[in-house]
């Protein structure tokens, strides 16, 4: 459970738990136990399993629902990367790749893409489709989150 100072952090490397105060989460912490930095200021691909680890961190998520044959989903790519890095650490940026998962794109019933969800504590609080630019992708997110 989170306490008010401290944050369970999945590492996107090796999928270790790790409990960041919440005062170290901009001061690049690194995971104890492979000793790789917990945020890159990326989006991280994720498959099924990896993403149920992330899911069950403390941090929110905003999990991008995409394809590689997706036109608009190649379009929003640099869009998404812009906003992981403005969002990072505060946020936890995925991208989950329906072709390859496709039991994840069913089990949240992703009807197009791209969509955009977005997770606190383990639980959908809103979702988007279609491309959208940075500033607004963020906006969003932060306004959701509160």
């Amino acid at each position: 459970m989170t306490t008010a100072s401290t944050h369970l952090v999945t590492c996107p490397s090796c999928l270790a738990r790790n409990r960041v105060p919440d005062a170290r989460l901009p001061d690049a912490p690194t995971c104890g136990k492979c000793g790789k930095p917990l945020f890159s200021g990326e989006p991280v691909a994720v498959t099924a399993t990896q993403f149920e680890r992330h899911l069950a961190g403390e941090l929110p998520l905003l999990v991008d629902f995409w394809a590689e044959w997706c036109g608009p989903c190649k379009a929003m790519a640099p869009a998404f990367a812009a906003a992981a890095r403005t969002l990072e650490p505060e946020v936890r940026l995925l991208k989950v790749d329906t072709e390859a998962e496709q039991a994840l794109g069913t089990r949240f019933r992703i009807q197009s893409i791209p969509t955009l969800v977005l997770f606190k504590v383990g639980r959908e609080i809103d979702r988007v489709s279609g491309a959208m630019d940075a500033r607004r992708l963020i906006d969003w997110a932060r306004a959701r989150l509160g």
